[in-house]
């Protein structure tokens, strides 16, 4: 928590907005995406989905793969609780949307299903969307949530994500959201398995860059990969992009 803290106040203060961005790419994805302020049609779908999770109170118990929960003592959790304290915010759910819109998204792969919140902001009729889930309960729980809302675009898969990313390196994806092991070693092994799947206009998004030293010391290594031309810090996501017409360059920009 304590390193949380103090990478906020340095983030805070290397920061900028639009107006300190000269890259017309990112300046254009920042004022036209980032800080569009439109009411989209689907925003009170995507509010309705988190409404039904934080109104279940059933118990399951959570299988945990990656680092683990800061907030949870017990594997034995409500699904209201995972909901309100470890689920995408209803700010970031919402950029998500916008994203696909914007990226004109058509195959998007997301790693760390929880209970869909975030698979639900990337669901439209154009995104076809992969998401893969390591523990069974949490998974049935997503699941029952995409029957309801009829996304059947959306593909869940029930597995380690070490095995189902070996599987799913044939094909090309738009954007790859990367949320569901926070440890330096496996984000760095998801990113170099998954290098292979990107075209010019892909996008990483990585979740909770600055959630330990650790995966700070994984977004700087991710940054200087040659592969990599630009990358946003906004910190608690990181996007990466891998256009060779760009100029490499790094943004530190507040959302």
């Amino acid at each position: 928590m304590w390193y949380q803290i103090f990478a906020y106040f340095k983030f805070f203060f290397k920061s900028t907005n639009q107006h300190g961005v000269h890259s017309p790419f990112v300046y254009d994805l920042i004022t036209k995406c980032f800080y569009d302020k439109k009411k989209f049609h689907a925003y009170p779908i995507i509010d309705q989905y988190r409404k039904d999770l934080l109104q279940n109170h059933s118990i399951i118990e959570v299988k945990d793969f990656g680092a683990g929960s800061r907030v949870f003592s017990s594997n034995k959790r409500k699904v209201s609780a995972i909901a309100k304290n470890a689920g995408i915010t209803r700010k970031r759910a919402h950029l998500l949307y916008r994203l696909t819109h914007y990226l004109k998204l058509k195959k998007s792969l997301e790693i760390g299903t929880s209970l869909g919140l975030a698979s639900n902001a990337l669901h439209n009729n154009t995104n076809e969307l992969i998401t893969i889930e390591g523990c069974p309960e949490t998974a049935k729980v997503a699941q029952n949530q995409f029957d309801k809302y009829e996304m059947e675009e959306t593909k869940l898969i029930i597995g380690e994500f070490e095995t189902e990313l070996s599987k799913l390196t044939n094909t090309s994806y738009d954007l790859v959201y990367f949320d569901g092991n926070h440890q330096k070693e496996a984000t760095l092994s998801y990113f170099e398995t998954l290098l292979k799947t990107v075209h010019n206009d892909t996008v990483f998004i990585f979740d909770d860059i600055h959630w330990s030293k650790d995966m700070t010391e994984a977004w700087e290594i991710i940054k200087n990969r040659p592969e990599v031309t630009v990358t946003i810090d906004t910190f608690f996501w990181g996007f990466v992009f891998f256009r060779k017409e760009q100029v490499k360059e790094h943004f530190i920009v507040r959302l």
